[in-house]
């Protein structure tokens, strides 16, 4: 079932492997569709995504699915209030046959990482994880040690147990794609997990290999290929805008909302099988790309006013442009 793909491929063949990664992780996590697809659709932008929810509720086991299926190395780093950067970057050892210092890896140099409880780490922890996120590189002693490609971070937050940690600032949130959420299952869904557990009689799922990292990087490439009319973008732009004027918001989405949206809609496009963005794509994707990068104001904590509420709100005033019917 693995392919290798190091020459360039079509929408059509991205859009097929797309479906196989999803259906071949939905055997692992059930009744998780959409946000699977929206988490896919970010690692197709090239992106990363924060995954916060309830302890539980798959974070960890979609993180090593996927990663499974799409053939990239994992490594799962636990954060904890004592993780310092060295920890994650790794750092230079004293070799004592030469005397000579060399670089040992940490867990970053990867193809998918999962961060698990980043919001339980110090600041200056989550920033050397974000440096990274960012520039694809990382720095230790003044030495650069680039990243190897596709690198991507799937990040874990509680929404619950706030004691004891660091929450990310807003500059630092910014920089995840997507915020995605699980949620809990229906009975139905629960009851499957538990029969297919007790049916395979063991704990691990022997998922297939779908790709690997040069399919990826190929699927990835096709994606950049994806049209976006003028239209669609100008919405973009005109949903980022409208959360900086809503009534709730202190800080609203900044630029890279609208590019995320864009960046987003592409991806969740090639998962659906077509080569071209029509709006409902990025409404599809609007609440994970935006409701993180909206501040509520401090007086309307208590109420229920939210990022994901303003982003339902924007997207019911401004005016979504006509359907494309082909590009």
């Amino acid at each position: 079932m693995t392919q290798n793909a190091t020459a360039p491929i079509s929408v059509a063949e991205a859009s097929e492997r797309a479906r196989a990664v999803l259906d071949e992780v939905e055997r692992a996590l059930v009744g998780k569709r959409l946000p699977l697809t929206l988490i896919l659709s970010a690692v197709l932008a090239k992106g990363h995504v924060l995954i916060e929810d309830f302890p539980g509720l798959g974070k960890t086991l979609a993180a090593r699915s996927l990663a499974r299926v799409l053939g990239l190395d994992f490594a799962r780093v636990q954060f904890t209030p004592d993780l310092l950067p060295a920890d994650i970057t790794g750092s230079f050892l004293y070799n004592q046959r030469d005397g000579s210092f060399e670089f040992r890896r940490g867990p970053l140099f990867t193809g998918l990482l999962l961060a698990d409880e980043i919001n339980r780490t110090p600041p200056k922890t989550q920033s050397a994880l974000l440096e990274a996120m960012q520039e694809h590189q990382v720095t230790v002693e003044g030495e650069t040690f680039r990243l190897a490609e596709p690198f991507h971070v799937l990040a874990t937050a509680n929404p619950i147990e706030y004691e004891g940690t660091y929450p990310l600032p807003e500059a630092q949130l910014d920089r995840f794609l997507m915020r995605v959420s699980f949620g809990y299952p229906t009975g139905e869904e629960e009851h499957d997990v538990v029969t297919r557990r007790l049916a395979r009689q063991q704990e691990e799922i022997d998922l297939d290999r779908v790709t690997d990292a040069a399919g990826l990087a190929a699927m990835q490439a096709a994606v950049e290929t994806v049209t976006l009319d003028d239209t669609v973008a100008r919405y973009c732009v005109d949903l980022a805008t409208a959360t900086r004027n809503h009534k709730d918001v202190l800080t609203g989405s900044s630029p890279r909302g609208s590019l995320g949206l864009a960046l987003g809609a592409r991806g969740f496009a090639v998962v659906r099988g077509r080569d071209y963005v029509i709006p409902e794509d990025v409404k599809a994707v609007a609440r994970a790309v935006l409701s993180h990068r909206i501040t509520v104001k401090p007086e309307l904590w208590m109420t229920q006013a939210s990022g994901p509420r303003v982003v339902d709100a924007v997207l019911a005033e401004v005016p979504t442009p006509r359907a494309l019917e082909s590009t």
